[in-house]
């Protein structure tokens, strides 16, 4: 009796071992990318939240958003980069999908900073300017 429990709990932590340490290296080796998209996430939540604060006040299912969208992204970039190891010539596919995904948190993070009044609206016509230039010049 006491040997099928033991086999049992240690498969069952043997398994659980594999998949963390597989987790574990995946995330270690593409470290800068999951930084990135952490780091884009919370800069966009940060001066999202300063400037609803400054419209409505401040709402917890707003800012709560913030780590619901991170969660998400971080989940799509883990099924990404394992698709990548797992099929030859997929390297391509986490540019693909995450550098859109980092341009346009990026431009919201700017659109959001002007709201909240630490970029002036002037300078943020500067910079989307800049960005679409296929658009032409603000008037």
């Amino acid at each position: 009796m006491k040997t099928t429990t033991l086999i049992i709990a240690l498969s069952l932590t043997t398994g659980a071992t594999f998949i963390c340490s597989y987790f574990f290296n995946l995330s270690m080796d593409n470290f800068e990318q999951y930084l990135a998209v952490v780091a884009v996430v919370l800069l966009d939540g940060f001066f999202g939240v300063i400037a609803g604060i400054k419209r409505e006040g401040f709402k917890t299912y707003k800012a709560l958003k913030v780590l619901r969208t991170m969660f998400i992204w971080i989940m799509f970039l883990t099924t990404i980069l394992i698709v990548e190891r797992g099929f030859t010539g997929t390297g391509w596919l986490s540019e693909t999908i995450l550098i859109p995904f980092i341009v346009f948190q990026l431009l919201s993070a700017l659109k959001n900073a002007s709201m909240s009044g630490f970029i002036k609206a002037d300078m943020l016509n500067k910079i989307l300017d800049k960005f679409d230039k296929h658009k032409g010049d603000r008037l």
